[in-house]
């Protein structure tokens, strides 16, 4: 049983699941089209890496009135890659969801090896790919109907009928809802979403360990690389618009820093607790995870962008607490305290959006507004593709920069892309 609050963290039945067969993730790939189908007795064909392999942007050109330019060729578009250009060899423009190919890529190379020829399911052309991460593990019980609400306004004004969808919970939710068209269900499953955060009361009471207050590192843990491995799983989907819409109320590995150390106003003073001088401030062991805590984290959150780069998937990261002011004063926080962790939660969800080529919807209450901003962003837009000239493997992250040849028109695209590692994070 999970309970909130507990040290060693108990994943749930549908995480252990998944990490260890990526089913939900697998059926998604299945749905879309891009899985090698076998027969009864039938098993897979190898899969051998490419010498080369198409790099693929999302690229949204506007005018100086903010308007999508859907006029532009394959001639007024430069792709740099750590400042080199580089050679478009696919080039679609995606307009109300519908795709026009006006450019074709070449058929790969292949060194070596016979690949049989990648099975396409026809019908399942046209629409976005939605990856909905609820990252229960990251918000409080108290936000439960907010999210609940977000969820069921989310199906009925961001989603179409087109769309392919998978939605799945980093923690006691157990929501894991495969690839499906059908918006009632993902509306359906809001109902079963429950948060279960540590709340800062809680994480008074509860005692240091080595790896910091609580078990707030573990959960990070779990809700990035549960998003790291559906990840990995969407780079095989190929020329769709992906999509995550990432709910949580961002990260902080090591909050409330002064109250925990009884050196605050409240928990130095009203709410003392006389069990604080038992602790070993000076202790390395114990000093040690909040030296490095902000160091982890930007490791982990730069590790899931990469990822995300990598399959050309763009995080919209949505905060449920929506506009924030003072804390409840049940939960014993110096405000001081409480504006360190609102900013350090907020720029967490920022990083990931902005690292990906979207936004991040935090301090707004207004959530249908901001999903109609990214159903414009999702719907219109151009898929560049080209071979990277770059050869080194040693090279993983490379720099993108795309440019647009002619005046008074922006480009939004994602900043890099990288190569991927020979494992994924530790756990």
């Amino acid at each position: 049983m999970y309970h909130r609050g507990v040290v060693n963290l108990i994943l749930p039945r549908h995480l252990v699941t998944l990490a260890a067969s990526l089913g939900g993730a697998a059926s998604l790939l299945l749905a879309v089209g891009y899985a090698q189908t076998a027969g009864p007795g039938q098993t897979q064909p190898p899969m051998f890496r490419a010498a080369t392999t198409l790099v693929t942007t999302d690229v949204i050109p506007r005018d100086a009135n903010g308007r999508f330019v859907a006029d532009l060729t394959p001639a007024e578009f430069t792709v740099l890659e750590d400042g080199v250009p580089q050679t478009l060899q696919s080039f679609s423009l995606v307009r109300g969801g519908r795709t026009t190919n006006l450019l074709q890529p070449a058929a790969p190379v292949v060194e070596g090896v016979i690949v049989p020829p990648r099975q396409v399911n026809a019908g399942a052309e046209g629409g976005r790919v939605f990856l909905i991460v609820v990252d229960d593990l990251h918000f409080e019980a108290e936000y439960t109907p907010h999210v609940r609400r977000l969820i069921q306004t989310m199906a009925s004004t961001l989603l179409h009928d087109d769309d392919l969808v998978a939605m799945i919970s980093t923690g006691p939710s157990a929501v894991e809802i495969s690839g499906t068209h059908d918006r009632a269900l993902i509306a359906g499953a809001a109902s079963r979403v429950r948060g279960s955060a540590v709340t800062a009361a809680e994480i008074f009471q509860l005692p240091e360990t080595s790896q910091g207050a609580a078990d707030l590192r573990r959960r990070a843990q779990v809700a990035f690389q549960t998003t790291y491995r559906l990840l990995r799983e969407l780079e095989q989907v190929r020329d769709r618009r992906k999509v995550v819409l990432y709910v949580s109320s961002g990260y902080d590995l090591d909050p409330f820093v002064a109250g925990r150390q009884s050196a605050d106003r409240i928990q130095g003073g009203r709410a003392s607790d006389p069990t604080r001088f038992l602790v070993e401030s000076e202790n390395p062991y114990l000093r040690l995870p909040a030296v490095t805590a902000d160091l982890d984290l930007y490791v982990y959150m730069r590790e899931l962008t990469l990822a995300a780069n990598r399959a050309n998937a763009t995080l919209y990261t949505m905060d449920p607490r929506g506009l924030s002011g003072v804390v409840d004063a049940g939960q014993a926080v110096d405000q001081s305290d409480w504006r360190t962790f609102l900013q350090k939660t907020q720029s967490s969800l920022r990083y990931l959006a902005q690292e990906t080529g979207g936004f991040a919807v935090v301090n707004v209450n207004d959530f249908a507004r901001e999903f109609a901003r990214i159903d414009a962003e999702t719907s219109d837009y151009y898929l560049l593709g080209y071979t990277s000239t770059n050869q080194d493997q040693s090279r993983r992250v490379r720099r993108l920069e795309v440019q647009v040849r002619r005046p008074r028109v922006t480009v939004a695209a994602r900043a890099a892309y990288s190569l991927a590692s020979q494992s994924p994070p530790a756990r």
